[in-house]
């Protein structure tokens, strides 16, 4: 067997047969497990990356049937079944599967409006989640020695576009930056001062936790000092702001962050694998598969998570992990001749989202809370989700130092990152800003 992927689907696909009479390919283009729906806390200082991107070799080492190749999957030969691939370096290689389960995940998607990815940062990967760190605590560093106000504000707005539960937390945290983290650590700008917006297109925030989840997320934010901004559709960012459209008209927003959390795509892979099989997708680029996610004509391919499109399943990690544990059934059964062809059912666990310190929502079938309960809901669920014994007790005590106190030790970065950055208009290649060079 081979699998193509080492998120949430491939890699409980992977555990669930370590016992099996299988062996399993496991292709990854990065060594590591990246726990996503904590990435917004990696990008604000909270956590390290270790404690949410284990690596696999280290998740797997006792899965004496499972190879880990690191590898970037760029096709599919359906008729000899295999996998292409090319290894760090360039050399190109092939995978032989009886049993394939592709589970890519996902992309940032800009709706069709691939120019707003120039000058926004996307929050995906690893890499993503540290450049946003760096230009988070950086925008405070330049805001204290800016030399006019109208500079200063600029740096000190932080525009988040997406009202879902990434961009609600992305934009609480750096509120909680502004209130309390950095409060007292700088002695020219008032950090409490920093605008903090929060955009979104559709009439509520967190629309898919109800109306009554979605107004007490609202009310948490904006006592913490979010500025949201519903029906509001971005039309362009560029290195100085953003423009909006809104039912108020045109405005433009005077900023150097934005950050972009509006919407997911289906990895490159999907599209691929649709064209070697023939399959279907639909408008986000998703294989539409098989009740029991097989493709349609190639029973021995599996495709699970963002990748493939089934009526009714929501876009959540919980469908990938309910599936990886399905197709992996499925394929035991094949092998002890058993097989009964069942369809994935999916059993909602509920959605929760963080806001802050001491404030999450939980909806959870027709229990719908939040406040303090809601939080110590979504921080048992969350500590129960990481990946090993050392990672939730680091994680327990950085919440405990983040959300009891105001310390964030997360906060390292290097002015070659900044200066490197085209993002960054006004910074020369060797990190120094343009109007110290103009004052001489």
């Amino acid at each position: 067997m081979v699998v193509v992927g080492g998120g949430f689907g491939g890699l409980f696909a992977t555990r669930f047969l370590r016992r099996g009479d299988v062996r399993i390919t496991l292709v990854d283009r990065t060594t590591h497990h990246l726990f996503q729906p904590l990435l917004y806390q990696v990008a604000t200082g909270i956590l390290s990356v270790g404690q949410i991107a284990p690596p696999l070799r280290g998740i797997l080492r006792k899965h004496k049937n499972v190879d880990v190749q690191l590898a970037e999957v760029t096709g599919f030969d359906l008729e000899e079944r295999a996998v292409v691939a090319v290894r760090p370096g360039g050399t190109e290689c092939a995978f032989a599967y009886d049993s394939l389960i592709v589970a890519p995940g996902s992309t940032t998607s800009y709706f069709g409006n691939e120019e707003l990815a120039q000058h926004s940062l996307p929050m995906k990967t690893i890499d993503d989640a540290l450049n946003l760190r760096r230009r988070i605590f950086a925008a405070f560093e330049l805001a204290e020695t800016a030399p006019s106000e109208a500079e200063r504000r600029r740096w000190l707005t932080f525009a988040v576009v997406g009202g879902g539960p990434t961009g609600c937390e992305v934009a609480g945290q750096i509120a909680e930056l502004a209130q309390r983290t950095l409060k007292e650590d700088f002695r020219s700008i008032d950090v409490a001062s920093a605008v903090v917006l929060l955009f979104d297109a559709g009439k509520e925030i967190l629309g898919t936790f109800g109306g009554g989840l979605s107004r007490k997320a609202t009310d948490g934010l904006e006592r913490m000092g979010v500025e949201i901004r519903t029906e509001t559709r971005v039309t362009g960012i560029d290195g100085d702001g953003m423009d909006v459209e809104s039912p108020n008209g045109r405005e433009r927003i005077a900023t150097h962050t934005v950050v972009w959390a509006a919407g997911v795509q289906a990895s490159p892979l999907a599209g691929i694998l649709a064209e070697a099989a023939g399959a279907e997708r639909d408008r986000a680029g998703r294989v539409v598969v098989r009740p029991d996610c097989t493709l349609p004509d190639h029973p021995e391919i599996f495709v699970i998570g963002d990748a493939m499109t089934l009526s009714g399943l929501p876009g959540v990690g919980g469908v990938a992990v309910q599936q990886g544990i399905h197709v992996a059934r499925t394929i035991r059964q094949r092998l002890e001749g058993r097989e009964r062809g069942n369809p994935f059912r999916y059993r909602d666990l509920g959605s929760m989202a963080t806001i802050g310190r001491g404030r999450a929502i939980v909806s959870f079938h027709r229990l719908r809370f939040g406040g303090l309960v809601g939080f110590l809901s979504w921080l048992f669920v969350h500590l129960a989700l990481l990946t090993g014994h050392r990672n939730r007790f680091g994680a327990l005590i950085a919440w405990g130092w983040a959300f009891l106190g105001r310390s964030r030790n997360q906060r390292a970065f290097t002015v070659e990152s900044i200066g490197g950055s085209d993002i960054y208009r006004g910074f020369a290649p060797a990190g120094v800003p343009a109007f110290e060079r103009e004052a001489g």
